[in-house]
């Protein structure tokens, strides 16, 4: 049962930063099976997935320092574009942290913005365990039904 868990904070964690991976099909399979606690699931799949959020932010606060490399891989207008977009939707649109495609690259944006730690985690905190809870609740809803 343990690896089910272990399984899924990596999964969370790993779909939270810039890899390719489905937290949600994991969180699904095992609430599937039965033999895990939803509680568990819900704070396992949260944490890690909020925990690589904190890697993005934390690469974001880093990264100004090489934008004048040759190799910097986001050219000087896209960076400031992004910030543009920061600016005018500010920390709330950390809320939208759990969207596929945009939530990663917010979570990166707030850390080149500098916003501040204690903000960013507890919106983040609030949008990816919303996102767990209410796919849980479908799941579970599905399971109900004769």
């Amino acid at each position: 049962m343990f690896v089910g868990y272990l399984g899924l904070f990596f999964a969370a964690f790993g779909a939270a930063t810039l890899l390719p991976l489905q937290s949600e099909a994991v969180l699904v399979g095992l609430l599937l099976s039965g033999h895990y606690s939803l509680w568990g699931l819900l704070v396992i799949a949260t944490v890690g997935n909020v925990l690589g959020s904190v890697v993005n932010w934390w690469l974001g606060r880093s990264v100004e320092r090489y934008k004048a490399r040759r190799w910097f891989p986001v050219s000087p207008k896209h960076l400031e574009k992004a910030r543009r977009h920061y600016q005018r939707w500010g920390h709330w649109s950390l809320l939208l942290s759990w969207v596929p495609i945009i939530g990663d690259p917010l979570t990166l944006v707030a850390g080149v913005m500098r916003e501040p730690f204690w903000r960013f985690v507890l919106l983040v905190t609030l949008a990816k365990g919303a996102r767990y809870a209410v796919l849980a609740a479908l799941t579970l809803n599905h399971l109900a039904k004769p």
